[in-house]
């Protein structure tokens, strides 16, 4: 068989939709400033689909930084991968400044966050070590575990007797391996919101021999009391041995770190395929990243209307009687009962009619008979977008539960 005959043949789950959701549902373009109300298709949008979390994209000190970045370095500015000629003072300024901020000895910056955790991964592990990993982890700790060659495995989401169930199999194959085991979790799930139970897994230390793991995306910039991520908001800095976070997310920007001891930053810095065969971050970027960490480690203030933004949107949605899950933290889910036909109905409603635009999530990332209309509050949002959102919700919720959005197709022509 040709390989692209079979492309042709397999699209892949969300692929098979394209001719009708390209453009709308799947790669839509919104323009115009990186703001809570922008343009989608001519028309004005609140938009809560923006990981923008503090509202540092358009910050006028974080443009200013980026503009004059740009202009004294150019964007070709270092040239080459770190190990070779692409390193700078900037870099290394930049690494020790978010090590002290979430309490780590060093830190190394990665060019992607996707790729940076598949390449820690990759980089930690050998075939003589053994995996346990949370049943809900995200797709780049997954692909990340598609490259080690030992074995893994995976425990109930948050279920931390499992993850000890688990633990005593991984401590039987690594007594006989001679290997290590590392144990992978979020410090805030995307999906749902949930934190990671990280001090329950880091007493299991007391049991079994292992180190542990957290990709905290979504908690860096939003978790603790001062905003270094969600081991510090649950006391447990010292117990995560190594801290992954991405810049696209709390500072509106591009790459990600990876912190931990000295020794095993320096591992990383000369064995992640990733990095040290890959042209170093831009110098624009790494100078507007140090603006973004100044400004969240200085202006407590934006966390604090972020958090504003969140509490209030959802606990208006649980007075409302719509189930958001378990959140705790600030990323808000809605989860309905319906199709896809009745999901692409009503995200069409929203958007057209209601002029509001969120991700829809449905099969196969979450089980089929279920929508997800996921939220992202932000700093910038304000409580009259929350009421707008509220109100609208509210209205087309009763439209599905009335068979509405049976009868009311999507058309990608429209």
């Amino acid at each position: 068989m040709d390989i692209f005959d079979k492309v042709a043949k397999r699209m892949g789950p969300i692929g098979q939709h394209q001719s009708w959701s390209h453009g709308y549902f799947s790669f839509p373009k919104l323009e115009g400033e990186i703001a809570p109300h922008m343009q989608f298709r001519g028309k004005e949008h609140l938009v809560w689909s923006l990981n923008n979390y503090l509202g540092l994209a358009n910050h006028p000190e974080v443009r200013k930084a980026d503009e004059q970045g740009a202009a004294e370095f150019g964007m070709a500015y270092p040239m080459g991968a770190r190990m070779m000629s692409g390193n700078s003072k900037y870099h290394e300024q930049l690494e020790q400044d978010l090590a002290a901020f979430v309490g780590k000895d060093d830190a190394f910056l990665l060019n992607f966050g996707y790729q940076g955790m598949v390449s820690i991964i990759d980089a930690l592990l050998d075939r003589n070590d053994v995996v346990v990993y949370d049943g809900e982890s995200h797709a780049c700790i997954l692909d990340g575990l598609r490259l080690h060659m030992g074995k893994r495995f995976v425990y109930k989401h948050n279920n931390v007797e499992d993850a000890r169930k688990q633990l005593q199999r991984a401590t039987k194959l690594v007594e006989q391996s001679g290997g290590g085991i590392l144990l992978i979790t979020e410090g805030v799930f995307g999906m749902s919101g949930a934190q990671g139970k990280l001090k329950e897994l880091i007493e299991l230390k007391k049991e079994f021999n292992f180190r542990l793991l957290i990709d905290d995306a979504h908690g860096f910039g939003t978790m603790g009391p001062t905003g270094a991520g969600t081991h510090e908001a649950q006391d447990s800095i010292e117990g995560v041995d190594v801290y992954f976070a991405t810049f696209a997310k709390s500072m509106a920007g591009i790459g990600a770190f990876v912190a931990s001891t000295k020794q095993l930053t320096d591992y990383f810095r000369y064995n992640m395929r990733s990095q040290t065969f890959a042209k170093a971050l831009p110098m624009p970027m790494v100078i507007g990243l140090m603006k973004r960490l100044e400004l969240l480690k200085n202006n407590p203030e934006l966390r604090e209307k972020l958090w504003t933004i969140a509490t209030t949107l959802q606990n208006g949605l649980r007075e409302r009687g719509f189930d958001i899950g378990v959140t705790n933290t600030v990323v808000t889910p809605v989860f309905l009962k319906g199709e896809l036909l009745e999901a692409t109905s009503l995200t069409h409603d929203l958007r057209e009619n209601y002029g509001i635009f969120c991700s829809i999530v449905v099969y196969p990332v979450i089980p089929k008979g279920m929508i997800e209309l996921r939220l992202i509050p932000t700093a910038v949002h304000t409580l009259e977008d929350v009421q707008r959102t509220l109100d609208a919700f509210s209205e087309v919720s009763e439209k599905l539960k009335r068979g509405y959005y049976q009868q009311n197709k999507f058309s990608s022509a429209e």
